[in-house]
């Protein structure tokens, strides 16, 4: 079957060709400096600081854990291009989980320690991912409520404080105009309000 000229080789949309989805730097990107600002919180409060110092204890503990990170999503995100489903697929967590963890165990290991590590990533990682799942609609209810939307906090109706409408606070600036006027004049009287 011969291709017409629009569906030339190299004609397809970016979309059609690009191996990632569109956010996928939000899952990549985000948790691996999420995971080097706690990991720096453990070091500055591991017990390895007094020998290795404040600073170096936090920059190598945010640079472990920021590379752990690294390897999980990228492991991760490589498992759900090559098993062609949805960021969201718990299985791609599993996969992502026994890859990452059995190089970094091996590098760390041998072995034992990859079946260790590849075990731990994998339930540690799917657990993490089911959990941001779950709490997915919950954060992004939280974000909108503070995204700048003015509505976003009403008073009670019993409340002192009212918000007034267009008429009412015309009325409220007259009347203070009125009483400005009067005070800077010195016509002000005790009795009125």
């Amino acid at each position: 079957m011969a291709a017409s000229a629009g569906e030339a080789a190299g004609a397809t949309t970016p979309e059609a060709t690009s191996p990632f989805s569109e956010d996928w730097r939000e899952r990549i990107i985000i948790p691996v400096a999420a995971a080097g600002v706690l990991g720096a919180a453990f070091g500055l409060l591991s017990r390895h600081r007094a020998r290795l110092g404040a600073a170096r204890a936090a920059v190598t503990y945010a640079a472990n854990l920021a590379i752990v990170a690294g390897c999980y999503g990228g492991a991760r995100e490589l498992a759900r291009d090559a098993r062609a489903t949805t960021p969201d697929d718990p299985m791609n967590s599993v996969v992502g989980g026994l890859a990452s963890g059995a190089v970094l165990g091996r590098i760390q290991g041998g072995h034992f320690g990859a079946v260790k590590y590849a075990v731990t990533f994998a339930a540690a990682g799917t657990a993490l991912d089911y959990a941001a799942l779950k709490l997915a609609p919950e954060w992004h209810a939280w974000k909108e409520q503070f995204s700048g939307k003015k509505d976003w906090f009403t008073l009670p109706e019993w409340s002192p404080i009212q918000v007034l409408d267009e008429e009412a606070l015309a009325k409220k600036k007259a009347r203070e105009e009125k009483l400005f006027a009067q005070r800077a004049l010195g016509k002000l009287d005790k009795e009125d309000p």
